[in-house]
């Protein structure tokens, strides 16, 4: 990454090439959340002309002694307040600081929990939570997909943009992405609440919800997710999130050409054998194609590549 990308996003200049780089760097994620903390603070109020005003009542004057304002004392007044606003700003970072935890694309990472649970991050996503208050509440947050193996103990919950996950001591996994929600339990009993709305999942059961509408489903009892084994599986799920999972698995660019993006998919494909899962998606839903460096296109077989 080159060293002026930071000033350059601060600023919004970077070009779209250099954005994506630069938010799959490990720094991005530093960077976005002194600057989100940031963004919350208020500068305090400072009226400037009160302020002139407070000094001019206590000065000596004279009839004939004329005091004239000096702008550099001006100039420090108002850095000595912005000053003020980013040590305010640092604090706030500072006292709110998680461990967090990230993958890029075709990226998995094994983690260690404080009570010894243990967490492996699918492709794409973050973990974070507090180690100082983990022995208090063993609460974690989670954008994108992990596998739990939860230690027994107090209550450990997952929170998400779009429900809450809360069990004792179990094994479960937790996908949440864009309008894509879905909790899978292996062992034990999870407690799902999605918009107030609580239900209790058993082993052996899967509870999917996509743009608001939930499905319940079988898993394995005592399994495990098809991504632990290098794969990726989707039962009855819309085609354009099977693309997203290529894309992330692969690190590769995915576009489509006269697809219905929405129709379901039923299958599985590999995460460590590109053309196998291209053949995996495609020859299904008998459409084609056509894979060239990192970007790969699917084409109905009578459009035009």
């Amino acid at each position: 990454m080159q060293d002026n990308y930071l000033a350059k996003w601060l600023n919004d200049e970077l070009t779209e090439a250099e954005l994506v780089k630069f938010k799959k760097s490990e720094a991005f994620k530093t960077y976005q959340k002194i600057k989100e903390s940031t963004s919350q603070l208020e500068s305090p109020e400072f009226d400037m002309d009160k302020a002139w005003a407070a000094i001019d009542q206590h000065k000596t004057t004279t009839e004939e002694t004329k005091v004239h304002v000096l702008s550099p004392f001006k100039t420090f007044l108002r850095i000595a307040a912005v000053i003020a606003v980013l040590l305010a700003g640092s604090f706030f970072y500072l006292s709110t600081l998680n461990e967090s935890y990230t993958t890029a694309y075709a990226e998995h990472k094994a983690i260690t929990l404080p009570d010894t649970s243990e967490v492996i991050l699918n492709a794409e996503s973050e973990l974070a939570f507090s180690e100082k208050k983990w022995n208090e509440h063993r609460n974690v947050d989670l954008k994108g997909e992990a596998y739990f193996k939860v230690a027994k103990g107090k209550r450990f919950t997952v929170a998400t943009s779009q429900g809450l996950v809360t069990v004792l001591g179990t094994q479960f996994n937790v996908e949440t992405r864009e309008d894509y929600f879905e909790v899978t339990c292996f062992e034990g009993l999870v407690s799902v609440t999605i918009n107030n709305k609580e239900t209790k999942l058993p082993a052996g059961n899967s509870l999917m919800t996509i743009n608001g509408n939930s499905t319940m489903s079988k898993a394995p009892l005592n399994g495990a997710p098809s991504w632990l084994s290098k794969e990726s599986s989707f039962e009855s799920v819309p085609l354009h999130y099977v693309m997203d999972e290529l894309q992330r698995q692969y690190d590769i660019e995915v576009s489509t050409k006269e697809i219905d993006t929405a129709q379901l998919f039923t299958g599985t494909f590999s995460n460590h054998n590109i053309d196998l899962a291209l053949k995996s998606i495609s020859v299904p839903l008998q459409i084609k194609f056509n894979l060239e460096g990192n970007k790969v296109l699917f084409y109905a077989e009578k459009a035009p590549k």
